[in-house]
């Protein structure tokens, strides 16, 4: 009987893609990663806002992710679908993202195709009827892998039954990293906008801030180019800059995952405030500290072991001072980060045990 070569799959990857955040950036890369080394090949068409961004970064075909037409269109040529990454079935954006994502479900079932929730964040599920439209939703997907311990036992409280391994770490921990180089070096501030920190809650932070390290350079890094930069000019005309900080204070604009990574390890400690901020910094090497604004940048922290502290709680500046000056140019014990990087497998045995 003759043989050649397998036919190739052509799923949907559905994600918050081509919105310039490097952290949906990252997952993109590791998501393409997998499906190149499958057993079979892959033509993946993929959501994205900026289009021509993600076409021209990564070689792949895109529909607008901003037209539930546009993107339904898409589904019917497609061969399956996977929801990629990040936390997508969650209402804190609102209830009608999840509908959009419901619709995208509900209709790949009913065109008999698989449906796959690859790497997924879940919740939150502040609403009562989102938790009873979710655990409607995962009764009907074909199979989940869960990047989170909460994530999976929401699920599990949703109705989920597992169907093989389904708990691994973070997709973006399985990139490359670098040796960390950053003894002595800056300040590296990965910061976003949040309601924990408004006006005046922010001086805690920043005082402690401006007696780390004072000969040190800062640097901020904006992971997300539209709600992040621009952060430090705006907390200097608050005036919540002193002079001394806002005299050693530059922006970055880093164009790629890559080089947060790189920044990171030539950096003398990390104060991170998005997931994947503190996933890529930690990639490098470097001593990395977490300030949380939400459960999943808790959970990460940790997973890895590093410095936590919560922005919900009004921090002791003299407290703070003293555990980033402990952490300071001192490197973390790697086994964590080689455990996490070991955890991505179980999304790769998830693509390709049920991709077709």
């Amino acid at each position: 009987m003759p043989t050649g070569d397998p036919c190739p799959t052509h799923p949907l990857l559905v994600g918050y893609y081509g919105e310039h955040n490097l952290g949906d950036d990252a997952l993109l890369t590791v998501l393409l990663q997998q499906l190149q080394h499958l057993s079979r090949p892959a033509e993946p068409l993929v959501t994205a806002r900026d289009q021509e961004e993600v076409a021209g970064r990564f070689a792949v075909s895109t529909v607008d992710r901003t037209s539930l037409r546009a993107v339904l269109q898409g589904l019917a040529g497609a061969s399956s679908l996977v929801l990629g990454g990040g936390s997508l079935l969650q209402d804190s954006t609102s209830f009608r993202s999840l509908l959009y994502y419901a619709a995208l479900i509900l209709a790949a079932r009913l065109q008999g195709k698989p449906v796959l929730l690859w790497a997924q964040g879940l919740g939150p599920l502040r609403r009562r009827r989102s938790r009873l439209l979710v655990g409607a939703l995962l009764a009907r997907c074909t199979a989940c892998s869960w990047r989170d311990a909460e994530s999976q036992s929401l699920a599990q409280q949703l109705g989920w039954r597992a169907n093989g391994a389904a708990l691994g770490s973070d997709p973006v921990w399985s990139l490359a990293g670098e040796p960390w180089r950053g003894r002595g070096g800056p300040l590296l501030l990965c910061f976003r906008p949040t309601p924990l920190l408004e006006g005046d809650r922010w001086r805690p932070w920043l005082e402690a801030l401006e007696q780390l390290a004072p000969e040190r350079e800062l640097l901020w890094l904006p992971l997300h180019a539209h709600q992040d930069r621009g952060l430090l000019d705006q907390l200097t005309h608050q005036g919540l800059l002193s002079a001394s900080l806002a005299a050693r204070s530059r922006e970055l604009r880093p164009e790629s995952p890559e080089e947060v990574i790189a920044a990171a390890a030539s950096a003398g400690l990390v104060l991170a405030m998005r997931l994947h901020g503190l996933i890529l910094a930690a990639l490098s090497g470097a001593p990395v500290v977490a300030l949380s604004y939400d459960p999943k940048v808790t959970a990460a922290a940790q997973a890895l072991g590093c410095g936590l502290q919560e922005l919900s709680s009004p921090p002791d500046p003299h407290t703070l001072l003293a555990d980033w000056q402990a952490r300071l140019d001192v490197a973390p014990d790697p086994t964590r980060l080689q455990q996490l990087r070991e955890g991505v497998s179980v999304h790769r045995q998830l693509l390709e045990a049920h991709l077709r």
